[in-house]
């Protein structure tokens, strides 16, 4: 199932944190996949404006959770419920910073119970979830009895993935229409972090290549989830937020991306001819460089989950 969760929160701030004017400049620019971003926009203070073409650019940059855990069972590596993070502290969470960060950690391992059908567990993933969205005046969204019914018949995967899915869209929407969407940022931001948490803890214990380049493709996005994030940074948890990611983007460094131009090729999709370039991406990170990408998420998950 390729619906992209991510996406689906992450559009809840596209219409209400920007105006609609191109994101332009001069000097020096840096690429965040398919986007060129000039350097001052990392460097000031003021409200950031992004077109809402360059924020559609960013959204296809970023894995769901739902992706991610599909790539981590393809691998054949087992179900691992040490790596999900406990629910016990929930009512500890007494801020709408730590709940929608943490909203959005339940959210991605919400997309790894589902993958591995470990739907007994999901009640309690569920639990956290709703709670967590009441305090944030969005639990209207999750049809928690649905849920829990689907949750106890393992034959119902796919429909407690669609409610599941379902609940985060229709919550989108309802933040983008109130213009909540730095609550958005902070979902998205836990969502990503928790996902390359699993993905690097899976790297850590059975080295699988797809899943290394995968995580070290994510150089790509580091840029585009700190510019969002940058928005927000008057409200000093934002910008102590800004500094750890910044601190998994300086681990980042190591990795090189390159492309190979490749021939274009004429296929037919929903009966139309469309030409697709099959450039190739080649990525080389070493051994050192991605254990100190892992230390760096290891380090900044722990502190959004013991917030």
């Amino acid at each position: 199932m390729r619906r992209n969760w991510l996406k689906l929160v992450y559009v809840a701030f596209i219409a209400g944190a920007f105006s609609l004017s191109a994101c332009s400049g001069g000097g020096n620019k840096k690429k965040s996949g398919d986007i060129e971003i000039p350097d001052e926009i990392f460097g000031d203070d003021k409200p950031l404006m992004i077109s809402q073409e360059a924020m559609g650019d960013i959204i296809d940059n970023i894995s769901s959770p739902v992706e991610m855990a599909a790539l981590l069972k393809s691998t054949g590596v087992p179900f691992s419920q040490k790596l999900l993070a406990s629910t016990d502290r929930v009512d500890d969470l007494n801020t709408n910073f730590k709940q929608a960060l943490n909203l959005g950690v339940y959210g991605c391992d919400l997309g790894y119970l589902n993958m591995y059908e470990k739907t007994g567990s999901v009640i309690n993933n569920m639990t956290a979830i709703k709670s967590l969205a009441n305090e944030l005046r969005i639990g209207q969204f999750f049809d928690f009895n649905t849920i829990k019914r689907l949750a106890t018949n393992n034959e119902n995967l796919d429909s407690l993935m669609y409610i599941s899915v379902s609940s985060f869209n229709n919550m989108d929407e309802y933040l983008r229409q109130t213009n909540r969407s730095n609550i958005s940022s902070l979902i998205v931001t836990g969502m990503w972090v928790e996902g390359m948490y699993l993905a690097t803890q899976v790297a850590k214990e059975a080295p699988n290549k797809e899943v290394v380049e995968r995580i070290a493709d994510q150089k790509l996005v580091l840029n585009d989830l700190i510019l969002i994030l940058k928005n927000y940074k008057a409200d000093s948890n934002f910008d102590v937020l800004v500094k750890e990611i910044e601190k998994i983007k300086k681990e980042y460094e190591g990795v090189k991306i390159t492309y190979e131009m490749g021939e274009p090729e004429a296929k037919e999709v929903d009966g139309m001819l469309i030409i697709v370039q099959n450039d190739k991406q080649h990525i080389d990170v070493s051994d050192e460089t991605l254990n100190r990408i892992i230390t760096s998420i290891e380090e900044v998950r722990h502190k959004i989950i013991s917030m």
